[in-house]
């Protein structure tokens, strides 16, 4: 999971990594810098659908959801 600005390519340029998941383990793994998640959250950072669920799962609630 990484911060990037919205302009930017999809596989363009990160601002910071702030985690991993892999969906293909059994369970999934989510490895997850909740503190600086919450700190882009804070500072206006839009998460897509699916980041948000796995932040949801994480405990962290993101804005507007």
């Amino acid at each position: 999971m990484v911060v990037a600005d919205k302009r930017s390519p999809r596989d363009g340029r990160t601002i910071e990594t702030i985690g991993q998941y892999n969906p293909q383990t059994e369970p999934s793994t989510i490895v997850l810098d909740a503190e600086r998640a919450q700190h882009w959250l804070e500072h206006g950072a839009q998460p897509t659908r699916t980041v948000a669920q796995l932040l949801r799962t994480q405990g962290i609630k993101a804005s507007g959801s």
